[in-house]
């Protein structure tokens, strides 16, 4: 089975559980949607269930939806016609390779997608597709879960000084338990330097990096960052 369908097959088999414990949208996602303009087209590349996507739909004049989960684009799909919006659509793909025009974008969110990408090159060739559909002034913002968060950090200073073979240093197999599932997704967990160069390789601009403790109490789960073309 390729990664592709690998991938589109474990976001399947999750997405109806998924899709009932991730309501919530984060703060850092409104904050951003609520600074796009009227007249602004966007897109929200890995939308799983459309918690941000929602809220872009009524924030702007076009809203695009990607997300590599057949499963989770009818969950959305279900959502759009419950609330009667109009002025979107969805796209299964890979955030790989992005099926939209170049310059075709005036905001982009890349929220919690990056890290589910197998290989360096892969990752950052989709930032390389988020910077390709920006227009000359568009935006991003993109998080990624950190490497060093409490629940993480014990594991990957020991995998520091014992890890050995193919995969690359916060390459981790994160279960999906939720309602009685047992499902592996893969994850690459970041370190704040690690996702400032991958950004950068990318070519993309560095706005704002922020650190978040979204579940973590001491050290921080997320990182954000705002970026432009």
């Amino acid at each position: 089975m390729s990664y592709k369908n690998e991938s589109e097959h474990t976001w399947d088999a999750i997405a109806k559980s998924f899709d009932v414990t991730r309501r919530k949208p984060w703060k850092q996602c409104i904050d951003f949607i609520n600074k796009l303009s009227k007249t602004d087209i966007v897109a929200d590349v890995g939308c799983g269930n459309g918690r941000h996507l929602l809220p872009c739909i009524k924030q702007c004049k076009q809203v695009i939806g990607i997300d590599i989960s057949r499963e989770l684009l009818y969950i959305i799909q279900e959502k759009i016609k419950q609330s009667n919006l109009k002025n979107t659509c969805l796209i299964q793909s890979s955030a790989v390779n992005i099926p939209l025009k170049d310059n075709s974008l005036d905001k982009v969110l890349f929220i919690a997608s990056l890290h589910n990408i197998k290989r360096r090159d892969r990752r950052i060739q989709s930032l390389k597709e988020i910077k390709r559909i920006l227009n000359k002034d568009g935006k991003a913002l993109v998080s990624v879960w950190s490497r060093w968060q409490d629940k993480y950090r014990k594991l990957f200073f020991k995998k520091w000084f014992t890890q050995l073979g193919e995969s690359e240093f916060g390459d981790i197999d994160i279960y999906w338990r939720q309602h009685g599932l047992n499902i592996p997704r893969f994850y690459h967990l970041y370190s704040k330097k690690e996702f400032r160069n991958d950004l950068l390789s990318a070519d993309l601009k560095i706005i704002d990096m922020m650190e978040v403790k979204l579940h973590s109490k001491k050290h921080p789960d997320n990182y954000f960052a705002i970026v432009r073309k």
